[in-house]
């Protein structure tokens, strides 16, 4: 039935129209699901390859395995949801430039009917009714809407992209901290254990002396309070240390109660390769952050935007063509053909331009007044961070000779009481 329909459509038109729909065919067909090939826009590789690459590492650890720190950082990248919904989040950004493309090519639609009628008429009518259409329509000029639009999504994407790179550094921050804040807790807890056994040890020692009458019931008590201390004090990094080992998993990706066997990290001197002129560190992070580039992209996004809403005020122009056949069975069939040029001129649309434009501006001045305040914020980061790594490599050294100080102190001692 469809076969004769289209028969009866004018061969010219249906055969420029199946011209039209093999070339779109064969265009989607040579770049698969991504006509417009967005995934070579997508930040930081081709989209699902990209998951794949990171997602490799993880499945070819073995389990049981002590994770070194770059296993650490590894894990995290590939199973934590922020990382993943970065990448999706990126990916929704890219189908939305490829609508903003396909605003540039034409549209084809076409319709088909066939009905079996019949009427209550002296005599009794019945008939069947044939129905079709083939319609094209493309758009000739708005004023710069299109143009607006694709730039408005190239920016936005820009902003994802940057924010995918951003959340990728976020993660990977997390993940070093998390390990040696799970490191430092567990030297909290050895130091804590062995503060216990300390004060234990002089708690027997000032009750040995209380029971021989050379010591006071006060300093007794002075002890056990030291013991009490030292046993609260254990109880707390125990806690810590429960809560550390906690925290780094929800890091890699996991349930918090997931077994992890780590590697000790190595020992590590402070190093002075980072003391450099402040002014440079701050500007290099300001061409460099992604959060920054991602901020500056929404600025641009918002300006194309304005524009988008400009020309939705304006009159647009259309070239279309159609071809149409409708034939009831009674009277023969009617066939017409209808080529030409549409203007349509927006009249009033109760001032729903007019506020959208004020909109668009005040959202501009947002991102703007956005940019600068976190413009801004990056020199205080850098500022913070620098000053404060230089005083804790400081504390490092100081650190490094109040404990050798304290060891030759405690062999002192341990002669001395011997």
């Amino acid at each position: 039935m469809l076969t004769g329909l289209l028969r009866r459509i004018h061969p010219t038109f249906v055969s420029a129209a199946c011209l039209v729909s093999a070339t779109l065919l064969c265009a989607a067909s040579a770049s698969a699901a991504d006509p417009f090939n967005t995934a070579a826009l997508h930040a930081a590789g081709q989209g699902d390859s990209r998951d794949a690459k990171l997602r490799a590492p993880c499945e070819r650890s073995p389990g049981g395995q002590a994770l070194t720190l770059s296993d650490v950082v590894e894990r995290s990248l590939c199973n934590n949801p922020q990382t993943r919904q970065a990448w999706a989040n990126a990916r929704v950004q890219a189908a939305q430039y490829g609508l903003a493309q396909g605003a540039y090519l034409p549209t084809l639609s076409a319709t088909l009917s066939r009905s079996r009628n019949e009427s209550s008429a002296t005599p009794p009518l019945s008939y069947n009714q044939t129905s079709g259409s083939l319609t094209a329509n493309y758009l000739l000029y708005d004023f710069g809407g299109r143009d607006a639009t694709l730039e408005n999504a190239r920016q936005l994407m820009s902003a994802l992209a940057a924010t995918q790179d951003a959340t990728l550094q976020s993660v990977f921050l997390s993940a070093v901290q998390a390990y040696y804040q799970y490191y430092a807790a567990e030297a909290a807890l050895t130091a804590a254990r062995e503060s216990l056994r300390a004060s234990q040890e002089s708690l027997q020692a000032a009750d040995a002396r209380y029971r021989i009458g050379t010591n006071t019931p006060a300093d007794r008590l002075q002890a056990q309070t030291a013991a009490s201390q030292a046993k609260l004090t254990l109880i707390q990094a125990e806690g810590n240390a429960r809560t550390s080992i906690g925290l780094l998993a929800n890091v890699m990706g996991a349930d918090a109660n997931a077994p992890l066997v780590l590697s000790p990290p190595a020992d590590a001197a402070p190093m002075e390769l980072f003391e450099r002129n402040i002014n440079e560190l701050i500007d290099e992070a300001k061409k460099s952050r992604p959060d920054l580039v991602a901020a500056e992209a929404q600025v641009k996004a918002a300006r194309a935007n304005i524009g988008v809403v400009n020309a939705a005020g304006m009159p647009s122009v259309s070239l279309f063509a159609g071809r149409n056949y409708n034939d009831n069975g009674v009277t023969g069939a009617l066939r017409s053909n209808a080529l030409g040029i549409s203007v349509n001129i927006p009249l009033f649309s109760g001032f729903n331009v007019t506020y959208k434009q004020r909109l668009a501006e005040a959202q501009l001045d947002a991102k703007a007044a956005q940019f600068d305040q976190l413009s801004k914020q990056v020199s205080l980061d850098v500022w913070r961070a620098y000053y404060a790594l230089l005083s804790g490599t400081e504390a490092i050294r100081a650190s490094n000779d109040l404990l050798a100080s304290a060891e030759a102190s405690e062999k002192m001692s341990a002669g001395r009481y011997k």
